[in-house]
């Protein structure tokens, strides 16, 4: 068995709710991310979301401020695009160690020498993997935990069921495994502990957040779609992501009709080949059905908290 079976306690005493907020391409936000962890969950940003290196350093000058006169241990995370495309990535990784930044999420990659520049310092880096051969390829690389991103989570995402994935990575691996995929309530979140995850990542909720940098015709539209509305592409990217349907069609695109020119690769670090992606038409998971308001993104965790705390009991009770 790989992986450490205590670091997901350690880190779960550390929280109000077992949550990781998503680091959202543009949405999230230093603002997002100091309002997620002063209530209680892991906040997340994307490096790319700062427009330089310099950018990214002052933020995280301002969200380390921010955690620091905090009450609790509450980490906060940056996620690494951790691919060819991003000529950041080795400035902004020397921005993260300098900072030492507690938790990196990696995604579509896991080099070995951004896995050793984090743990010299003594943070953590979990990777994003959407099958049971990706997560060995990560494990074999020294990660610390696994995001297990499933069919239905928002931006880049899976296609595997969650119940198929978590139990082939728990066969094997002991260490932090977090779940990405259509969790949006409290009673979600206990499901996935029902099923082996330690954590879960919730993203598509926050888009609504009052902290997200999401235009206001954006957070009515996760207000008010539900999962048939969201449509699986990777005529932008190269990679299979989600995005809205009425974006697609408000942006003069048939969705029925998306198709990406021949001999294009992937393309992840700029937002793709169409710049309109991830900023005019806009991605979210299909979890999106759960989200009813949008405001404070305080008031929606402790919503969670509620709804968590309720599940468990009933679980309990039912269970007796």
């Amino acid at each position: 068995m790989l992986g450490s079976p205590t670091l997901a306690n350690m880190l779960r005493a550390r929280l109000r709710l077992p949550v990781i907020g998503a680091p959202m391409f543009i949405a999230s936000t230093p603002e997002l991310v100091i309002a997620q962890c002063a209530a209680g969950i892991i906040g997340a940003i994307p490096a790319l979301n700062l427009r330089s290196t310099a950018a990214l350093n002052d933020a995280l000058d301002t969200i380390a401020a921010a955690c620091a006169a905090m009450p609790g241990d509450v980490p906060y995370c940056v996620n690494l695009v951790a691919h060819r495309t991003n000529a950041r990535l080795e400035d902004d990784l020397a921005v993260i160690v300098a900072h030492r930044v507690p938790l990196v999420i990696v995604s579509l990659a896991a080099p070995a020498g951004i896995v050793s520049a984090i743990h010299a310092y003594g943070g953590l880096v979990f990777n994003d993997v959407i099958s049971e051969y990706h997560a060995r390829k990560c494990a074999d690389a020294g990660v610390d935990g696994l995001i297990a991103v499933c069919a239905g989570a928002g931006g880049h995402t899976g296609k595997i069921s969650p119940f198929a994935l978590v139990q082939e990575i728990r066969d094997w691996w002991e260490g932090p495994l977090v779940l990405a995929g259509c969790v949006a309530t409290g009673r979600a979140i206990v499901a996935a502990e029902a099923i082996g995850a330690d954590l879960v990542s919730i993203g598509s909720p926050f888009l609504a957040a009052a902290e997200a940098n999401t235009a206001d015709a954006f957070r009515r539209m996760v207000v008010e779609c539900r999962s048939q509305d969201v449509v699986v592409a990777d005529c932008f990217t190269g990679v299979p992501a989600t995005f809205l349907r009425p974006s697609i069609v408000a942006a003069g695109l048939d969705p029925a009709k998306l198709t990406r020119a021949e001999g294009a690769g992937v393309n992840i670090a700029d937002g793709g080949s169409d710049i309109r992606a991830w900023r005019d038409i806009w991605s979210a998971g299909q979890g999106i059905g759960a989200v009813r308001r949008s405001g404070p993104a305080a008031v929606y965790i402790a919503q969670l908290a509620d709804e968590y705390s309720c599940a468990r009991a009933s679980m309990a009770a039912a269970y007796a």
